[in-house]
């Protein structure tokens, strides 16, 4: 899962050779018996209808360059995707607005059951498509490799230590000039996946001082809100002095100092795809088929491991959906594995194989 540039290049080309391959082209190259295999994998993946979804902001770039590349092979398709947050994409596809819904948390038991009746014979299936490493970012001029452990970040987001230099933060730090200024904390203001995940976090690392349910929802007091994944970013880039949490994609578009944060392992762990990979590889698909639900262990002792992330699910119908075709050929690309390596570069991480062929089944018996 090491996402290096050569590996994303080789990705371009296959998604090209899948794309082409998918739409008909007579220009496939079956030299090669795994790129035929994968082209084979994709066949038919293209429609000519429209799509209208929406819903996390995590995975906005990756959808930006997946529909990109699709509507670029596939003539007469049209996928529109708008980051309105988690909680809007599924209230849309609730509301039967959205063919399907971008969700960074996987439908409780409730959205289910208000759900489900829109797929007719079928039902709300959770796929988990983008792996979106989540940074936390910092603005604080002259510092750098900033270091903190789970706790401290848990008591941080808790309004129990607010101010820099904090013995717990210094103690950590060594060397580092720590400003006795207040440390603004920056949450999401709008109803947010990754709100929900990075809670979780916190609450798995400390449960004793960061005691607030996780959910979509802030719900920790102190801290000024900021709409979308873009809105969090924008705000630190401008403000001195705050801490935040945002995806890898949208910390790197923005140049955002990212932390080390130490992981189960009790390794300070770097930020890297690599790293977010190995927190991905051991979690587990708590779903029963077709929905893929799954379960990441925050306190992974995995060496070299990045603590904190999550998976983007697409929400879309097993059965009964009028546009049934258009969705199972949009995301038949997503989850093939040229789809998947487009994500290398842009902040993400792909999909380890042992998930990805399950959710590709699962596209493959939309109806």
């Amino acid at each position: 899962m090491k996402l290096q540039r050569s590996g994303f290049v080789a990705g371009i080309a296959l998604t090209a050779a899948l794309s082409l391959a998918a739409c008909g082209s007579d220009n496939n190259d079956s030299s090669s018996a795994g790129g035929a295999a994968n082209a084979s994998a994709a066949a038919g993946s293209c429609t000519t209808g429209s799509l209208t979804a929406q819903g996390s902001t995590a995975q906005q770039n990756a959808m930006q360059e997946w529909i990109k590349t699709y509507q670029g092979q596939c003539s007469g398709a049209k996928i529109d995707y708008q980051g309105t947050g988690s909680g809007a994409g599924v209230q849309a596809f609730t509301a039967g607005t959205a063919d399907f819904a971008g969700s960074d948390s996987a439908l409780k038991p409730e959205e289910h059951t208000a759900a489900d009746p829109k797929c007719p014979g079928g039902i709300a299936m959770d796929l988990p498509m983008v792996v979106g490493p989540i940074a936390v970012v910092y603005n604080v001029d002259g510092l750098k490799d900033l270091q903190l452990d789970g706790p401290t970040l848990a008591k941080i987001f808790a309004n129990k230590i607010t101010k820099w230099n904090d013995p717990a933060i210094a103690a950590q730090n060594s060397g580092a000039t720590l400003p006795s200024t207040p440390i603004q904390t920056v949450h999401r203001s709008d109803s947010s996946g990754t709100t929900d995940n990075f809670t979780k976090y916190l609450g798995a690392v400390d449960k004793a001082d960061y005691t607030f349910d996780h959910d979509k929802t802030w719900k920790a007091p102190g801290g000024v809100g900021a709409k979308g994944s873009d809105g969090v970013a924008a705000k630190v880039k401008g403000t001195p002095g705050t801490l935040a949490y945002v995806e890898l994609s949208f910390a790197q578009n923005s140049s955002l100092s990212m932390a080390k944060v130490k992981n189960g392992a009790g390794e300070y762990a770097e930020l890297t795809g690599d790293s977010a990979g190995k927190l991905i590889e051991g979690a587990q698909i708590t779903g029963t088929a077709p929905d893929l639900t799954m379960t990441i262990d925050y306190n992974t002792k995995t060496a070299g491991a990045w603590p904190i992330g999550l998976v983007t699910y697409e929400i879309a119908c097993s059965k009964g959906s009028a546009k049934a075709a258009d969705i199972k050929a949009f995301l038949t690309y997503t989850s093939s594995t040229g789809g998947q390596s487009q994500l290398s570069d842009l902040g993400y991480a792909p999909l380890p194989e042992s998930v990805r062929t399950k959710v590709a089944a699962s596209v493959a018996a939309i109806s």
